[in-house]
């Protein structure tokens, strides 16, 4: 007889830029800003620190897997929103960031979260993947570290991907701002699985299901150790990195300005 398929994930919350799902033991946080490939404006930064908080506080949810609907898991920042049209002000806000814990560094549960990427997983995106405890990653999939070439510090993370695969191929693509595949990344360590394009999602979830077969105390007690091991590097990074002040030069400007005019940028170290 013909298996059942499984049901689809009861949507719980509807965000503006995300949802939040569940279905049994599994949680989903779904980006949902595919016209923009799910890039980071203050509106998903809000939502997605929400969802998390959702997630955490879920006694139904043992475990979550993020992901991207349209064509990518996330482009990174929403650069015509968080880096062109704001205050120096508002950029210095948004550099420092939350703080060094980021998005999953403080809890008060550790379960363990998921990424299933696709497509883009550039700037935030890289760190919200890196932040999750594990990486399901398609073979369309593309990782890169954008800061540096939009004028910003690099700092912090590549102290979070450091922690996880070596340093010389991480200061290449801060150094360089490059995309890497995710086959390549899977050669290194950094992602967990590398699967046909379009088969992500389910491969996410076959690895929840295999998390959630220990004893989901036991499993929060190795998430609590694994999320330490970036998250005072990212803090030492930071204090390495805002004195520069890199928000206020005027390369920081135009490597902005370029990308949303489509053109080669002018520096002039200043």
């Amino acid at each position: 007889m013909p298996s059942t398929p499984a049901e689809e994930p009861k949507v719980i919350t509807e965000y503006e830029t995300m949802m939040y799902k569940r279905r049994d033991k599994i949680a989903y946080i779904m980006f949902n800003r595919p016209q923009a490939l799910n890039a980071v404006n203050d509106q998903f930064e809000e939502d997605l620190h929400t969802a998390l908080l959702e997630f955490d506080l879920d006694d139904e949810a043992w475990v979550a897997i993020i992901h991207g609907a349209g064509r990518s898991f996330c482009a990174g920042a929403d650069v015509k929103q968080r880096l062109v049209a704001m205050t120096p002000e508002q950029a210095a806000r948004r550099q420092k960031g939350p703080n060094a814990e980021g998005y999953t560094g403080r809890t008060a549960n550790w379960k363990p979260i998921i990424a299933a990427v696709h497509g883009y997983a550039l700037g935030a995106g890289i760190v919200i993947a890196v932040e999750s405890d594990l990486i399901v990653a398609s073979e369309d999939a593309k990782f890169g570290i954008t800061e540096t070439r939009r004028g910003l510090p690099a700092g912090r993370i590549w102290a979070k991907v450091n922690a996880f695969m070596p340093s010389k191929i991480l200061s290449e693509m801060a150094l360089t701002g490059e995309h890497i595949d995710a086959a390549e990344l899977y050669r290194l360590g950094l992602i967990n699985r590398l699967v046909p394009t379009g088969e992500h999602l389910s491969a996410a979830e076959e690895l929840a299901e295999k998390v959630l077969k220990s004893p989901p105390l036991a499993t929060r007690s190795v998430v609590k150790l694994i999320r330490r091991q970036w998250v005072q590097p990212s803090a030492d990074a930071d204090m390495q990195m805002l004195p520069l002040k890199l928000h206020l030069t005027e390369d920081f400007k135009e490597a902005s300005q370029s990308f949303v005019e489509k053109r080669p940028p002018k520096y002039h170290a200043r």
